[in-house]
């Protein structure tokens, strides 16, 4: 079997004791059922931007027919993800429709009707450990593959930065710490094998020693599914961690498994660490091994409102309806719908919004559990200044000052305090007793600052680009003057030049020189 690595005693008295909640899981609801694989909808929804960075530039036009994980629109810059077709059919066109956003506000996306072929490109099998690091990088790249835990940072960008920098270690996070999500959990209980060939896969790409994958502790089928599958690997180690929400957090999941901190403001690789998501580990595994793009996942499909709670396996561009329906629709009236989880989730309006790369669940969800994440301004009340947030934050931050800061309109020094070391789990919200809705600030002010900031970046190349102008027309300036001035030389070199020539022929031909040379 393989190994599981269990951490020291000391950290594990330390972390346990400083941070966190403990939310009711009621991921019994779908974790022992089987992932069952959603019929094709009618039509496919696939926005532009299912990843962090630049959204994906089409290349496909109304009318077109495409095959399955055909490329649909291509990366965009150093950060962007390309989109392929989850299957065969027509392309209706490019329209702006209800994406999953936090503004609510409609995006592009392109619009594919199935033809109910499932026609794909041909592919081929290939060894992954016959590639080099680089190769790797593009063909992850190139297979549009993002964060499957919900980040959707493109995973390629993760892999490159490993071959430019020592990073021994990869952590897998297989932590879900998140109240009903048991997509990964089945995933790791199903298809471990393919987690492990995609960590060994990623450790090829980036020249690491180990792959240590964190699961939490109330996952034992999943421990050992994945121990049993890399009973042959020793580069490849178990790590069962706590219970405890947010474990799943990328800092919370690297101090726990090593011991290391990463420092404010750093990321992972500056303490030779990488950190991918099991999903991500699974999808790296398919694409490399039989060339398939990102076009399907896993969701959990869950929530007291939900008649036949389940996991299921989609193509991205699935109305969320088709999932409920799937599911057999509801049995009482939901009051919250989120894509994703209770905690770190986005409520939604619409049941028409697609799947994308990063949607991890679809929870309907009662009354009763809505609870103090549903709650908004309007039903809060006044900060009592328990320090209850201040004792859960696993940052160690002070979210009761960052607030008032923040609605007093102090973005500067609520960032001065941690506002961006803040990782949005809300935490402080779940156990706040006067239901203030922090990490909705939080991420509303870190909106602002990213607003601030692409405004100051924008301005920035505006000024850039002015005095690049204001430089260019000096320096065409001065070439101008130099040439006018060396014209004007050499015409006044010539000029002299010529005059002398002159003087010296009307010298010749003086009679005061004729006279003196005729004979005596």
């Amino acid at each position: 079997m393989g190994s599981l690595a269990i951490p020291p005693l000391a950290r594990l008295a330390r972390l346990l004791n400083s941070w966190g909640v403990h939310p009711e899981g009621r991921k019994q609801l779908t974790a022992d059922t089987s992932i069952a694989r959603v019929p094709l909808p009618a039509r496919l929804v696939l926005p532009l931007s299912q990843h962090i960075g630049a959204p994906a530039r089409p290349i496909v036009e109304a009318g077109q027919r495409v095959l399955r994980n055909q490329l649909i629109a291509e990366a965009q810059g150093a950060i962007s993800a390309p989109i392929h077709a989850p299957t065969s059919g027509t392309i209706l066109g490019i329209a702006e429709v209800p994406v999953p956003h936090a503004s609510g506000l409609p995006g592009p996306a392109i619009l594919l009707e199935p033809d109910g072929l499932d026609e794909a490109l041909p592919s081929e099998e290939i060894d992954p450990f016959s590639l080099s690091g680089e190769d790797i990088s593009r063909r992850v790249a190139e297979a549009g593959i993002v964060g499957m835990g919900g980040a959707t940072f493109p995973a390629a960008v993760k892999l490159s930065l490993g071959q430019k920098t020592r990073i021994p270690t990869l952590i897998l996070n297989g932590g879900e710490c998140e109240p009903y999500l048991t997509c990964d959990d089945r995933l790791m209980r199903d298809r471990a094998d393919q987690v492990i060939d995609g960590a060994l896969i990623i450790l090829h790409a980036i020249g690491g020693s180990e792959a240590l994958i964190g699961v939490e502790n109330n996952k034992p089928e999943a421990i050992a599914a994945l121990q049993s599958a890399a009973a042959d690997t020793p580069t490849v180690k178990v790590v069962a961690v706590p219970s405890r929400y947010p474990m799943g957090s990328e800092k919370q999941l690297i101090e726990w498994i090593t011991g290391r901190e990463i420092p404010a403001g750093g990321r992972p690789a500056d303490i030779g660490v990488m950190v991918q998501n099991v999903g991500t580990a699974a999808a790296i595994h398919r694409a490399i091994r039989y060339g398939e793009p990102l076009t399907s996942r896993i969701v959990t499909v869950s929530g007291g409102a939900v008649r036949t709670p389940r996991n299921v396996e989609v193509r991205v561009g699935t109305p969320l309806s088709a999932l409920l329906d799937f599911c057999g629709g509801l049995k009482a009236e939901a009051a919250r719908y989120v894509m994703g989880g209770p905690m770190m989730g986005m409520s939604v309006s619409s049941l028409e919004i697609p799947v994308i790369k990063g949607s991890g669940g679809l929870l309907a969800l009662l009354a009763d559990e809505v609870g103090s994440q549903g709650a908004d301004d309007a039903s809060a009340g006044p900060c009592i200044r328990c320090a209850s947030c201040v004792g859960a934050c696993p940052i160690g931050l002070m979210p009761l000052d960052m607030a008032a800061l923040i609605k007093g309109g102090e973005l500067a020094a609520s960032v001065d305090i941690g506002l961006k070391d803040c990782i949005g789990c809300g935490t402080c919200s779940y156990v706040c007793p006067s239901k203030i809705p922090l990490v909705h600030y939080f991420n509303h002010a870190k909106g602002e600052l990213a607003a601030q900031d692409r405004a100051r970046m924008k301005q920035d190349a505006i000024k850039q680009l002015a005095d690049a102008r204001t430089a260019r027309m000096e320096q065409e300036a001065r070439e101008k003057a130099e040439a006018a001035a060396r014209r004007k030389a050499e015409r006044e070199k010539a000029k002299a030049e010529a005059a002398a020539k002159k003087a010296a022929a009307e010298a010749s031909t003086s009679p005061a020189n004729a006279s003196e040379e005729s004979p005596a």
